[in-house]
């Protein structure tokens, strides 16, 4: 059986340098606890932007792959 992937892996950001620069921004006067936090809500108000429960579950199996 040949799996459906619901995750677009692709690049697909415009101009990824401009986001990567301004994510390293917004921690740049953040100590480690107000670093994570950051983290945790981005990906919070993502998943909720994204809404594909299918696309979330996929994409929290590519980014556990080979952590542990």
């Amino acid at each position: 059986m040949i799996e459906t992937r619901k995750l677009n892996t692709q690049p697909a950001l415009k101009r990824p340098d401009d986001f990567y620069n301004a994510l390293v921004d917004m921690h740049r006067e953040l100590n480690e606890e107000q670093s994570q936090l950051a983290n945790a809500k981005l990906i919070l108000l993502l998943a909720n932007h994204i809404g594909d429960e299918e696309a979330l579950e996929e994409a929290l199996k590519i980014a556990a792959e080979g952590l542990g």
